[in-house]
C-alpha cells in the first residue's frame, strides 16, 4: 500500500510539470489555444462562458456607469434653468420624463415643496440610497462571476485528480506520466481558467464600485444644491 502511495505521489508530481504540454493520450503537444481549451473539458467551457459574460458586463458598465450617461450635463443645465425661473412643475415633468439617478432624486423631492425643506432633503437622501443600491446590484454580477469561476476551476481540479487516480488504480505499477497527463491537464487548465476569470473580475468589480460611490456623492451633492433654495432663511 505504501509503495502504491509513493508511486502515486511521484507520478502526479512528475506529470503535473508536463500536463499542459500533453493532452488526450499524452503524446500530442498542446500547440494551440484550441488544444488548451479542449483540454479543460466541459468545466473549462463553462468557465470560458463566464469569462465572456464578465467581459460583456464590464464593457456595458464602462458605457452606462458614467457621469455623462447617468446625468447628462445638458439635462442638468436645463433643470437648473427651470429652477432659476421657478418653473418647478416644468422641472418635475422634465425629471419624470428623463429618469436617471439625478432626476429621480429631484422627482422625489419636488412634490414635497409644501411639506418643507426637511421633507425634500430626506426624499433626496432616500432616493440617493435607492439609486446607489440599484447600481451596486448591477455591478454585483461581476463579483458573483469572479467568485464562481475559481470555484469551478477548483471543481475541475478535483475532477482531473479523480481521473488521474482512477488511471493509477486501473494501470497500477505500469502507469506512466503520459497516462496521467490527461487528468492532470484538466486539473491545471481549469484552475488556470478560473484564476484568469476571477482576478480581472475582482478588479473590475472594485473599479466600478468606487465609480458608483463617486457618482453617488457627486450627484447627491448636485441635487442637494438645487433644493438648497427651499431652505428656510433664518431670521436675524
Amino acid at each position: 500500500m505504501k509503495k502504491l502511495v509513493s508511486l502515486t505521489a511521484i507520478a502526479l508530481l512528475f506529470s503535473a510539470g508536463t500536463a499542459l504540454a500533453q493532452v488526450g493520450s499524452g503524446k500530442q503537444a498542446m500547440s494551440t489555444v484550441g488544444d488548451i481549451i479542449v483540454g479543460g473539458g466541459w468545466c473549462g467551457y463553462i468557465i470560458i462562458g463566464l469569462s465572456i459574460a464578465s467581459l460583456a458586463l464590464a464593457i456595458e458598465h464602462f458605457v452606462t456607469i458614467r457621469r455623462t450617461k447617468i446625468a447628462p450635463p445638458e439635462l442638468i443645465d436645463e433643470i437648473e434653468a427651470l429652477f432659476e425661473e421657478e418653473e418647478y412643475q416644468d422641472a418635475l415633468e422634465l425629471c419624470e420624463s428623463e429618469p436617471n439617478f439625478l432626476t429621480n432624486m429631484l422627482a422625489a423631492a419636488l412634490p414635497k415643496i409644501n411639506a418643507g425643506f426637511s421633507a425634500m432633503e430626506k426624499a433626496v437622501e432616500d432616493t440617493s440610497n435607492e439609486e446607489s443600491l440599484k447600481l451596486q446590484q448591477k455591478i454585483s454580477w461581476i463579483s458573483m462571476i469572479s467568485n464562481i469561476a475559481p470555484l469551478l476551476g477548483l471543481f475541475g481540479t478535483v475532477l482531473g485528480m479523480i481521473g488521474a487516480f482512477d488511471t493509477i488504480t486501473r494501470l497500477g505499477a505500469t502507469v506512466t506520466p503520459a497516462d496521467l497527463s490527461s487528468g492532470v491537464a484538466v486539473a491545471l487548465i481549469t484552475t488556470m481558467f478560473g484564476l484568469m476569470v476571477g482576478m480581472p473580475g475582482l478588479f473590475f468589480f472594485f473599479f466600478f464600485k468606487n465609480r458608483v460611490i463617486k457618482l453617488t456623492v457627486e450627484l447627491t451633492a448636485i441635487a442637494a444644491d438645487l433644493i438648497e433654495r427651499f431652505r428656510p432663511q433664518s431670521s436675524t
